[in-house]
């Protein structure tokens, strides 16, 4: 008589890993922190905020084009002085985000371990736009700090619980979290990491004065609505007459992001690697 004996059942089997957002999420985290460049880049725009802003208090004049100003809003615009090159900072970090995968090759590991493609879009996105805001408010506060203490004295020197400054100063953040996601859009829609900051670098600095050729009152109305001239609402203690408030400026930012992000996320979908 003949006994039949079962094979057993392996008992190490490997798990399956689901492709979820948060796991996503955690390996864009892990490629940020990862490169060098992430740091020095990050790093450059955190030390123009602060340097600039120092600077240009330390050079301060009464007898300048300042000097009249006893809003509070001179010594703003003296803290945030380094806001525009510190947006080119960041926007260039997001763009070397997504487009420098494209430029490695890396991006086919990168969409073969997530094969839906959308969710590194959100991931690339939420991991950089809330860094750059955190780091660059704290930037910000810092340099507004540096400069109090550099203009103690002064008839402009105001304290950080002075009507509207610490509104500037995490509005200057959150325009320059919105700067580092228009990076990684550009990127993702250019796929090349030189071209992406050339077109970053015409939006955020060239592209302003550009509007100052167009005929009449299209000028203005056209200016309002670029992403730099939003951001300088949100950083501005005085509104100036042709641009938006501080509120219109933030929904003009936002709809700039979920257009792009939109645009970028179709380009993924229909095209290939």
């Amino acid at each position: 008589m003949t006994t039949t004996v079962e094979p057993a059942a392996p008992t190490d089997v490997d798990p399956v890993h689901r492709v979820t957002i948060s796991r996503v999420i955690r390996s864009e985290w892990s490629k940020l922190w990862s490169l060098r460049s992430s740091w020095a880049t990050l790093g450059i725009a955190l030390l123009f905020l602060v340097g600039l802003g120092t600077v240009a208090a330390a050079l301060y004049s009464p007898t300048g084009p300042m000097g009249s100003d006893h809003s509070g809003g001179a010594a703003v615009t003296l803290a945030l002085s380094g806001t525009n090159l510190a947006a080119l900072a960041v926007g260039a970090l997001g763009v070397l985000l997504s487009a420098g995968e494209y430029g490695t090759g890396m991006v086919r590991s990168t969409f073969a371990a997530v094969p839906k493609r959308l969710p590194v879009l959100w991931a690339k996105s939420l991991v950089l736009g809330p860094t750059a805001f955190l780091s660059c408010t704290v930037a910000a506060v810092a340099s507004f700090l540096f400069g109090s203490a550099i203009l103690h004295g002064q008839a402009i020197a105001v304290s950080l619980g002075h009507a509207d400054v610490l509104r500037c100063l995490v509005g200057a953040g959150f325009y320059l979290g919105f700067v580092a996601v228009l990076g990684v859009t550009v990127g993702m829609l250019v796929r090349n990491s030189a071209a992406g900051i050339a077109i970053l670098a015409g939006v955020v600095l060239v592209l302003p004065g550009l509007t100052g050729l167009l005929p009449g009152s299209w000028s203005d109305t056209v200016n309002r609505f670029l992403p730099s001239s939003a951001g300088q609402s949100l950083t501005s203690a005085t509104q100036p007459a042709h641009l938006f408030g501080p509120a219109a400026g933030l929904f003009v930012l936002v709809g700039w992001a979920i257009v792009l992000l939109a645009g970028a996320a179709y380009r993924l979908r229909r095209t290939d690697v």
